[in-house]
This record gives structure tokens, C-alpha cells and sequence, in this order.
């Protein structure tokens, strides 16, 4: 599988937990910002877990796919992994078809919890240039939002609900530093006034999110060199769906 994706972040908490977070369809679509809903189908026994994924990114709207995942939850290094496959016959899904694994490595410091997934994109490679940027950010949000859950038991709606704030907040700040320029009746020179609306608005946008807030930059974006960022062999094996 060649890896368009790579998000990984340190979690300080059980290992369990972790993987029921993750593996159960109601608490994943909880925290994933990729999906509003993830549903299970019949699984015949010993087979790979079929399931049905969707996001609303407007009211009314509904894009929707199919994947399978098989996951190994003991294994002789200790680790798990889960690998999937999915895709999409929707022409409005950005993402054709692809694959994907996630791993959990435990630590001395918590768990290790990555992803590495490919895709072939939906609506052709022109536009996948700004779609492929926003997966892997939205990744790694959701990744963070994850962490803060099971770190510090705030909730993913209420981490959601904080960014959105934070954000508005900082919006807010821009424009009323970038207004002040543009005022009538300006309380000082405009060269004066130029320098300090610059350091507001520089201050609003590369000052780091708040410790509560979910953040991207918070995540590893680049594989290490190391067996822990390779695709597990059960996705070679993994049926398409």
C-alpha cells in the first residue's frame, strides 16, 4: 500500500480502552471527524468485519461507502493492528477506493496509536491536491480529539464545541484588529496603527490552540523508520468490498 497518509500520536492510557475506543462503531464515529456514521453489517464467523460509513457534510446530504476491517488484537510483539479496505461508488465521495491500517504499540509512556492510508482519489488528481492536505488534517484532529478524550475525559463533543469557539474567538480578533485601519475617525496614524493590527492578526492565527483544544500540529505527520509504520500483512489478504 503506498502510505499518502501517516498521523501518529502518544496516548497515555490503557491499551484496552484505547482499541474499545476505536474498534466500536459508536464511540469511533464519536470522535473521527471523517464520519457521521459507521455501522457494522452481518459478519459471517471467522471473516473479516464488513461495515457501512457515511458523512453529512451538509444538511440533507449523504455520502456513503463500504469496507471491510479485520483487526488482531493479540499478537506476539505485543502490538495490535487493525487493516481495512474501502471504497465508494458515490460521485460526490472525494476518495474512489483505498486502504488503510491502524496500529497500537504500547509504551512505558502510554500507546502509540498510528495510521498510514492510501487512496485512489474521486475526483481526479487535480483536485485530490487540496483534498489530500484536509484528510491528513482531519486525521490528525480527530487523532488529538481522541487523546484528550481518554487523557482527560473530555468528551469529543465538548472538545468540538471548544474549537469551534476558539476559532470564532480568533476570527473575531482579526477583524477587529484589521477594522481599526479602515475607521473614519482612526484614534492614530495609520503608520502607527499598521504595525500593531499586524502583530493582533499574526498572534490570532500562529498562536497554538488552547491545552483543551484539539490540534493537528500536535501529531506526527512523517513515518519513523521503524516496523511500526509498516502495513501488517493481513492487508494484503483483506478482500475488497
Amino acid at each position: 500500500m503506498a502510505r499518502a497518509v501517516y498521523v501518529e500520536t502518544l496516548i497515555r492510557t490503557d491499551l484496552d480502552e484505547l482499541w474499545r475506543r476505536t474498534q466500536h462503531p459508536r464511540l469511533h464515529r464519536r470522535w473521527d471527524l471523517r464520519f457521521t456514521e459507521i455501522d457494522y453489517l452481518p459478519r459471517t464467523a471467522g471473516g473479516p468485519q464488513r461495515f457501512r460509513y457515511a458523512v453529512r457534510p451538509l444538511p440533507g446530504l449523504t455520502v456513503a461507502g463500504l469496507g471491510v476491517t479485520f483487526g488482531e488484537r493479540h499478537r506476539p510483539d505485543g502490538t495490535r493492528t487493525s487493516a481495512l479496505r474501502f471504497s465508494s461508488a458515490d460521485p460526490l465521495s472525494p476518495i474512489r477506493s483505498g486502504s488503510g491500517f491502524w496500529r497500537y504499540v504500547p509504551t512505558g509512556d502510554g500507546v502509540r496509536f498510528l495510521t498510514g492510508y492510501g487512496y485512489r482519489p474521486g475526483w481526479g488528481r487535480t483536485a485530490d491536491r487540496a483534498v489530500r492536505p484536509l484528510m491528513g488534517w482531519a486525521t490528525a484532529w480527530s487523532f488529538d480529539r481522541l487523546r484528550l478524550w481518554l487523557e482527560t475525559g473530555r468528551t469529543p463533543e465538548r472538545s468540538l464545541r471548544q474549537a469551534l469557539v476558539e476559532l470564532a474567538v480568533r476570527i473575531a480578533v482579526v477583524c477587529a484588529a484589521l477594522s481599526v485601519l479602515l475607521l473614519p475617525t482612526a484614534p492614530a496614524p495609520f503608520a502607527l496603527l499598521l504595525p500593531v493590527a499586524l502583530t493582533v492578526t499574526a498572534a490570532a492565527v500562529l498562536l497554538p490552540p488552547l491545552p483543551g483544544t484539539p490540534a493537528a500540529r500536535r501529531c506526527l505527520r512523517r513515518p519513523p523508520d521503524d516496523r511500526s509504520a509498516r502495513p501488517p500483512a493481513t492487508l494484503t489478504r483483506l478482500e475488497r468490498p
